[in-house]
């Protein structure tokens, strides 16, 4: 709360000392003045908005870290190789930004990429951050693994929860847990694990099931399925009460693989389109590189219903 109180601080006095400024430069009437407050104007705009986006950070888990789960659909080994580019697109994302990620499991595809992957993310709101990511991500592209290179259409489900730690109001109990052990899966070598240190948790009263891996300790895999399945347990429970939500109002929305939120388009042309905000980027490769932070914000602008003018979906076929 100090750091936000005193950035806001910092804010205000650099824009009264830049008020100050104009009304001297008026008053000399001294136009040499005027490209030193111009720079300083775009400057102060430019950190003005980076503010103005943390205010649009809403729920009660913004600040937590977030568990993404990636699952290939529709497209065979084109989607699978399409899950590990937006793992990967995650990872370089999480690099860009300063936040931590880490594999927790991970379902190696049959002749490329994953059929599911799960990381974790952590650092100032992962998750009001990740959030915008969630739903199908649909990628269209000369498929590198058709022999006569024909266009394939490739859908991978992005599922985000927030981390929840154990005093969050869900309780387990250890008679409705089934524990399973068994060797992790790895690149060969000398990465295999020799022990049974992966678990597998599962939920029996709902079904849920949550596999960890990544950890050489069986300990550590158990303590870090724990918290996931807490987080699953959560997103379930608010999940629930959505569609009795949804029901009581009349009306039922599917958040299925028909309802794509943003689409990769590599050939015939080059073109990212998230089509909740209608926000659009050419540079493909850049976005798949880590470059999503704009289509994130714009999410976050739309979700958080602005109409102002800076709210409104922004286009860019160049950039």
């Amino acid at each position: 709360m100090r750091e936000e109180v005193t950035t806001w601080r910092k804010l205000e006095s650099r824009a009264k000392d830049l008020a100050g400024l104009a009304e001297m430069a008026i008053a000399e009437n001294d136009g040499h003045l005027e490209s030193e407050l111009s720079a300083e104007l775009k400057s102060l705009e430019a950190d003005l908005g980076k503010q103005e986006v943390d205010l649009l950070f809403s729920g009660p888990y913004a600040d937590h870290p977030a568990l993404v789960s990636i699952h290939a659909g529709a497209g065979g080994t084109d989607s699978q190789d399409w899950t590990e580019m937006l793992m990967r697109m995650y990872m370089r994302w999480a690099e860009r930004e300063g936040f931590g990620g880490e594999l927790l499991d991970e379902s190696p595809g049959e002749g490329a990429g994953y059929k599911s992957v799960t990381a974790r993310f952590t650092g100032k709101r992962a998750f009001g951050w990740l959030r915008a990511e969630r739903g199908v991500h649909r990628l269209v592209r000369l498929s590198p693994f058709d022999q006569a290179h024909r266009r394939h259409t490739s859908f991978a489900l992005v599922e985000v929860i927030p981390e929840i730690e154990a005093d969050e109001a869900i309780e387990i109990r250890p008679d409705d847990l089934k524990v399973d052990t068994f060797r992790s899966s790895g690149a060969g070598g000398q990465h295999v694990n020799k022990t049974s240190s992966a678990v597998r948790m599962t939920h029996l009263p709902t079904g849920t099931i949550v596999t960890i891996q990544n950890e050489r300790s069986q300990i550590k895999n158990r303590e870090m399925a724990l918290k996931v399945l807490r987080s699953r347990l959560a997103a379930l429970q608010e999940q629930q009460r959505a569609e009795q939500r949804q029901e009581l109002k009349g009306a039922h929305q599917s958040n299925e693989w028909g309802s794509q939120i943003r689409s990769y388009v590599i050939h015939p042309y080059t073109l990212v389109k998230d089509h909740r905000t209608g926000f659009e980027v050419g540079n493909v490769q850049a976005v798949l590189d880590g470059d999503i932070k704009q289509l994130m914000e714009a999410f976050l602008r739309w979700d958080a219903g602005r109409d102002d003018e800076t709210a409104r979906p922004r286009r860019s076929a160049k950039a």
